[in-house]
């Protein structure tokens, strides 16, 4: 029984996880990998693995980091099985296809402006993603299922986004045996929406996340006032906020709020946009998985006037390419939330290259700004920045709000293991740029885990 560590390993994105079993093979996870264009074209379009050779993958949660390389996967020869919950099945049906699509509408993009070189190919297409949508196998939390006949899994809340499962994976491999948990991204407590994170289970071996291993986060009951004040002086001057967010959870998340300080009358009267059909069709799936939610959520879908928490009157669903192109013409102030929460693609970079010039307007993000994107480069004070192939200089304000993150801080990290930490065999910190995986794997050996590894990518490890 071993692991290959193919992706996420001292970063942060690309997460895949390869476990093999007597002569079977298992991945966790197939994401995409973000960074530098270049780079990102080229390690997502050619795996690390042959892709026929295994036999199932297990995915923990819905973020294109973690699923949006599996159309690739499938398209390369894989036929089996993908388990992962319900919600998370539900999520990949409408995140892969509009993932799809947008491969194909950037390779567009980019070769109108490839002139004399070979075209650029798609890494997959809408219609590949459809493809691999047949292979989906959802299943419960806390029901047991049988990925292959020496392998079980079981589906933990993890409480980082809706559907999104840590995982305890029960080995077996002639005489021997081996329980290995994988914690995908672990979530907070007293997040909006979602229940918390369930206690780790009994394990051998333990691979974790360790996006924010060095560092703490602001309370989550900070966001609400953080984001009332970085919007008014943006709103008061008449300028036009742009909020890149990944149009899965942290979309309806800021929707939620919004919908709490309207209630309230604590936001002026300006009109606020939704402009992603992925995030429109998300919000319907967050919809319709109310066993995901916690009892602050059902009780306001309770006592909300029209049982709908993810709207509000001043609140407007984009769906059409023609209603986006609108919101260039728009006068005065408003608020546009657009994915990709990096800026990576979709429409916030038409948003982006509309506004970034004027000082009039704000570039709030909310999300986590992965190295190498165009919203790292941004939230860093760079002052000229490429954008769809244009230069652009950065004039607008840009505000960060650290408190929003869906991902455990290292104290709930290190909080969620310790009850079992002393009886682990190692320890794998995966997900985490290389200071934050160090600085946990320290904190992990504090806990009294002797065996402690921050592994590189393409290393392998025998259980």
């Amino acid at each position: 029984m071993d692991l290959t560590f193919w992706g996420a390993a001292q970063t942060v994105t690309g997460s895949q996880h390869l476990i093999g079993v007597g002569d079977q093979h298992v991945l966790l996870d197939c994401g995409l990998y973000q960074g530098r264009r270049d780079d990102t074209y080229t390690i997502n379009q050619h795996l690390p693995f042959e892709a026929q050779t295994l036999a199932a993958l297990v995915l923990s949660h819905a973020h294109i980091d973690h699923s949006g390389n599996i159309p690739n996967l499938v398209k390369s020869g894989f036929e089996g099985q993908i388990h992962c919950t319900l919600a998370t099945a539900d999520l990949c049906h409408a995140m892969l296809q509009d993932s799809g699509k947008i491969q194909e509408e950037d390779a567009y993009f980019l070769n109108k402006h490839r002139k004399g070189e070979p075209p650029i190919e798609p890494i997959y297409t809408m219609q590949d993603a459809v493809a691999a949508l047949k292979q989906f196998s959802g299943a419960d939390y806390h029901k047991p299922i049988a990925v292959l006949p020496n392998v079980r899994v079981t589906f933990g809340d993890a409480g980082h986004m809706l559907g999104s499962a840590w995982e305890l994976i029960e080995l077996n491999e002639g005489d021997r045996s081996a329980r290995l948990c994988f914690s995908g991204d672990l979530g907070r407590a007293d997040l909006p929406i979602l229940r918390d994170p369930e206690a780790m289970p009994e394990a051998d071996y333990l691979i974790i996340e360790s996006t924010y291993g060095n560092r703490l986060h602001p309370s989550i009951r900070d966001v609400i006032p953080q984001l009332r004040k970085a919007m008014q002086g943006a709103l008061r001057r008449g300028g036009k906020i742009v909020i890149p967010s990944f149009a899965v959870e942290r979309t309806q998340e800021l929707v939620y709020y919004f919908n709490e300080l309207f209630d309230k009358d604590e936001l002026p009267d300006v009109p606020f946009y939704v402009d992603s059909p992925l995030a429109v069709n998300v919000t319907e799936v967050f919809s319709r998985h109310t066993e995901c939610y916690d009892a602050e959520a059902l009780d306001v879908r309770r006592t909300d006037h029209d049982g709908n928490i993810f709207g509000f009157d001043n609140l407007t669903y984009i769906h059409s390419v023609d209603e986006s192109k609108a919101l260039n013409d728009l006068k005065g102030p408003a608020v546009i939330i657009s994915a990709s929460g990096m800026a990576e693609n979709g429409r916030v970079l038409h948003h982006l290259r509309n506004t970034i010039e004027d000082p009039k307007n704000l570039i709030l993000f909310v999300s986590y700004q992965g190295e190498n994107t165009l919203g790292r480069r941004i939230r860093d004070g760079a002052r000229r920045v490429h954008i769809l192939g244009d230069e652009f200089k950065v004039r607008a304000e840009v505000r960060h709000i650290d408190a929003f993150s869906g991902h455990a801080d290292r104290n709930d990290l290190l909080d969620w293991v310790k009850p079992q930490a002393r009886n682990l065999r190692g320890v794998f910190v995966v997900h985490g740029e290389p200071d934050s995986a160090r600085a946990l794997a320290d904190g992990m050996r504090e806990l009294g885990v002797q065996n402690v590894q921050a592994p590189v990518k393409g290393q392998s490890v025998e259980l």
